[in-house]
């Protein structure tokens, strides 16, 4: 127990830090509460540090665009409604209405949707302020305002997001997904051809190893990238337009003479997706799921790749090509850090605890849908961005590599041991009794020269042939087919083909 009077004193000492310290953050918040959205002000790095990096995806992973999307599912979906023969009461839609709404889709611009934003705070629902914000057009173009009604007609909210957030994923994989993993695959393969026959010493557990090439290892990298690539662009994109709980309740009671499985199904496939005719109230986001964990493969492969350029430039492999006013630390004037590398791996982790919770938690709804899947796909941009920075940054520091082939074959002059595998079986071929405890008595935690295993060799009983082929091997030559594997990869990829 502390003394009465040093109680007090604590107690008192610790009101008065709670008093400033809320003082302070009352004070702090009152500034903040002024400042402007910016780059120095925006909370995340993806609209701030990195603004100029992410700023691809605001035409597709933004609110804005997320609107954008909901109002052309929204008016497509109106104007095929006017194509159902069924649908008398929308053969008045004139083909210069229909112009109107197709334009009306094509030039949505930012102050639309702020007007949408206008409307959501009196409606407290998002997709009905898309509703509302269209109908208030049609009906401001045409003399027919009954046939407004036909906006959103016989859909739920999820009817017209399923189909958005699927535009949103087609638009984001084919315009920035594939794009900059293909280019960063390119980059390898440029680097694999240029290095295919450089040799270089492996490690295994971190140790000297046999030998390979560079070109190998990077042909390696872009072969399990293209496998992904493959997989991501092959992922069908699915949605569904079959009301509240998926039975089209209200279409057959409102229409029952339309094949209304038959309707959805052409108006999905129009807008470039496959329909999952059969849902609950929610297409269950499988797809979405397989899409995250494909691309969080694609980033792991990434991070680990990332991880050994690090590795070879710390063991000097590779050099770093700098700007004449670029500063590697900030009191070590020699230092040329790996930043773009490391760049990389951050923002890859942090893109795939976002993918592969969106994977994770999608495809669970309690019973016919609840609102947390709406809640972490608004997440997709933070998925993505966080990727798309990481890939900018791997192809910048690609850029910067320079080989140091004298550091290569130094490594390799510097670990003769690692020809003990080669002449281990050799012997093993000739019979020769215990050629690996042989081996391991003369190299095991041992370095050896040229000489050394040259003395060895020389008393081995091997025939002739034999052991002049294993005398002839160097670290340098010692390559297996590495140099033909990797012209097969780089072939493999530039023709599509995967053993997968």
């Amino acid at each position: 127990m502390l003394p009465r009077a040093m109680w007090q004193t604590t107690n008192f000492c610790k009101v008065t830090v709670d008093y400033l310290s809320f003082q302070l953050i009352t004070i702090l918040s009152g500034i903040h509460m002024k400042i402007k959205l910016s780059p120095l002000s925006a909370v995340t790095p993806l609209d701030g540090r990195y603004a100029n990096k992410t700023k691809h995806l605001r035409e597709i992973c933004s609110e804005f665009a997320l609107m954008r999307y909901r109002v052309k599912i929204e008016v497509l979906w109106f104007l095929h409604l006017g194509k159902i023969e069924s649908i008398s009461e929308l053969r008045g839609v004139s083909k210069r209405n229909q112009g109107k709404l197709k334009r009306f889709i094509k030039n949505f611009l930012l102050k639309d949707a702020e007007k949408i934003k206008e409307i959501e705070s009196t409606t407290y629902h998002d997709v009905k302020a898309v509703e509302y914000f269209i109908k208030e057009f049609l009906e401001s173009v045409t003399d027919q305002k009954d046939i407004s009604e036909f906006i959103h007609f016989c859909c739920t909210s999820e009817d017209i997001n399923n189909l958005a957030y699927a535009l949103l994923l087609k638009d984001a994989r084919e315009i920035i997904v594939i794009p900059e993993l293909q280019d960063i695959t390119n980059n390898l393969l440029t680097l694999a051809e240029q290095y295919a026959g450089t040799p270089m010493l492996s490690r295994t557990h971190g140790q000297p190893a046999s030998p390979t090439t560079m070109g190998k290892e990077i042909a390696n990298v872009a072969y399990r990238l293209n496998v992904q690539i493959s997989r991501i662009n092959s992922i069908i994109l699915l949605g569904k337009m079959n009301g509240a709980v998926g039975n089209y309740n209200a279409h057959i009671a409102t229409y029952p003479e339309i094949n209304w499985e038959n309707e959805a199904d052409k108006f999905i496939r129009g807008l470039g997706l496959k329909s999952n005719l059969h849902t609950t109230q929610i297409e269950p986001h499988d797809y979405m799921a397989e899409l995250f964990d494909s691309l969080a493969r694609a980033n792991t492969i990434l991070i680990d790749f990332c991880q050994d350029i690090w590795g070879y430039i710390s063991l000097g492999y590779f050099k770093q090509k700098i700007a004449a006013d670029e500063i590697g630390s900030s009191t070590m004037p020699h230092k040329v850090n790996p930043i773009d590398f490391e760049n990389a791996e951050g923002n890859l982790g942090l893109a795939n605890a976002i993918l592969k919770h969106l994977a994770s938690k999608l495809p669970i709804s309690r019973m016919q849908r609840d609102l947390s899947d709406s809640t972490v796909l608004r997440n997709i941009g933070v998925g993505l961005g966080y990727s798309t920075i990481s890939y900018q940054s791997i192809i910048r520091g690609l850029s910067k590599l320079e080989l140091d082939i004298t550091r290569l074959s130094a490594d390799l002059n510097a670990n003769w041991e690692v020809l003990a595998e080669p002449v281990q079986m050799v012997m093993r071929r000739h019979g020769i009794s215990k050629p690996y405890e042989k081996l391991k008595l003369l190299t095991r935690g041992r370095k050896i020269d040229q000489t050394t295993l040259k003395e060895f060799i020389d008393k081995l009983s091997l025939p002739g042939d034999a052991k002049k082929f294993i005398k002839q091997l160097t670290p340098h030559n010692y390559l297996g087919n590495a140099e033909r594997q990797t012209i097969k990869i780089i072939e493999r990829i530039k023709t599509n083909e995967t053993s997968e």
